[in-house]
């Protein structure tokens, strides 16, 4: 299926990307010092915390739209309100004191709170947890459907992926917090003119609303409670998250930080509501059995917007999904080549390590949506095996009740993720019998889970 895109609608896609690279090299390579290229020089203000904060956490929009036209309204059980509680838990316990910490990362965190090698050895997990393949597949998927599908998605995605990369290392987190000022007015902008063409073609909510089957409008979407369950477990993700940690340290102050993420709180709640109603439309409107969930947006846009809208709401999706690309292509490159190789290469510039990881990251980026080529198995396979691990070793950082002996947290950052890996190893090559999975009908994330409270507990007493 392929989009019938205009040349007007290219040239809205086009000017961005210039923009892209302009707001880059326009600072070209000033961020010398290791502060001011990995926080900006912790002076963001609120309104541009907001702004990157927002863009950045809500980059799935594909995989949103995927959730939405298949499974309705669950799409705010399952994937907002979860995020939200540990959203306002993050802000209310750790941003303040993040923003005070002088650790610049995690894995240095960890390591001046338990031990060098602990920091050093959870910068892996942390390096994959922040891959950025489920954003990379988006826009191969994105790319191959406005182009007509005359070239494999993967080599749309590769583009993309090194397009990313190449303004990226230019600019440092500088160039992702200016860009993403641009992509949250457009992300907003796009789904607001698409609801409103939708209720044009279709009529209004109550119609929608009316039309639609019982399951849609089931707040579990017809999956059981413990898979439920699972997703509120993978929300904890935001308590290890870098973005969110880079984004506090980054914050002018304390105050910044918890505000901000407070506002960001609210922007997302009604981003939900833009993005939920957008897919019970799409459904509405395109009818049962599309054969990619994943593009009902584009496609709902493709049909329903005129030329020029349409390349404005295909901009919205762009931005939307690069904001958080762009974030998580630098934090994983910072990660391995800062936190990790720096051990090894004690001689070399960090930032130059940083950009080098950065190509790195991306190439693995790739190498994982050619296994997993669908949105949601992608963070539910990174969520579950990488969390249980990171879980309690960073939350000891800044709160006492969960700190763990230094020893104990480098074990325990190896041995749980060591159990999630292998519990979704069983459960791929023993599937129960409704798929997915979960073995012995566990999903992977609970033994992981389970190993990190006993060690946990094990350490208290």
């Amino acid at each position: 299926m392929s989009s019938d895109f205009s040349w007007i609608d290219w040239i809205f896609v086009a000017a961005y990307f210039f923009f892209l690279i302009w707001i880059s090299w326009k600072r070209g390579w000033k961020a010398d010092s290791e502060e001011d290229f990995l926080l900006s020089g912790r002076k963001v203000t609120l309104p541009a915390f907001v702004a990157t904060l927002v863009s950045t956490w809500y980059g799935g929009i594909l995989g949103i739209g995927e959730w939405s036209y298949q499974f309705g309204i669950s799409q705010w059980l399952i994937l907002g309100v979860p995020f939200y509680i540990f959203s306002a838990l993050f802000a209310v316990f750790l941003a303040g004191k993040i923003r005070l910490n002088k650790a610049l990362t995690i894995p240095e965190a960890i390591a001046n709170a338990y031990s060098k090698r602990a920091g050093r050895i959870s910068a892996l997990p942390i390096f994959i947890l922040v891959s950025p393949a489920p954003y990379i597949l988006m826009l191969g998927l994105l790319f191959q459907f406005i182009t007509g599908g005359n070239a494999p998605f993967l080599l749309y995605a590769s583009l993309v992926a090194l397009f990313s990369v190449l303004y990226i290392t230019i600019g440092g987190f500088g160039a992702v917090i200016r860009t993403d000022i641009l992509q949250v007015i457009l992300m907003f902008g796009g789904f607001i003119i698409l609801l409103i063409y939708a209720a044009m073609e279709f009529g209004g909510f109550a119609t929608l609303l009316g039309s639609l089957p019982s399951g849609h409008l089931d707040i579990t979407g017809g999956n059981t409670w413990q898979y439920i369950l699972v997703w509120f477990f993978i929300a904890l993700w935001t308590f290890v998250d870098p973005s969110f940690h880079q984004r506090a340290a980054a914050a002018e102050s304390p105050s910044t930080a918890r505000k901000g993420i407070f506002y960001s709180i609210g922007f997302w709640m009604f981003f939900d509501f833009l993005t939920c109603f957008a897919g019970l439309y799409a459904f509405a409107i395109l009818g049962v059995g599309l054969e990619q969930p994943v593009l009902a947006y584009p496609i709902l846009a493709d049909q329903i917007l005129p030329v020029g809208i349409k390349g404005l709401f295909f901009l919205s999706l762009l931005a939307t999904i690069m904001s958080t690309l762009d974030s998580y292509l630098f934090i994983s490159g910072q990660t391995l080549g800062r936190d990790y190789l720096l051990k090894y290469f004690p001689t070399a510039n960090p930032n130059f390590l940083t950009r080098i990881s950065i190509l790195i990251s991306a190439i693995l980026g790739i190498f994982l949506i050619i296994i997993y080529p669908s949105v949601i198995d992608l963070w539910y396979v990174i969520g579950s095996i990488f969390i249980p691990g990171l879980l309690i070793p960073v939350l000891g950082i800044y709160l006492e009740a969960f700190r763990l002996p230094g020893p104990l947290a480098f074990y325990s950052i190896i041995l749980c993720t060591l159990v999630s890996l292998t519990w979704l190893v069983l459960g791929t090559l023993f599937p129960d019998i409704n798929g997915g999975y979960a073995f012995y009908g566990i999903e992977p994330f609970y033994p992981g889970l389970f190993t990190a409270i006993g060690l946990w507990l094990y350490g208290r007493l």
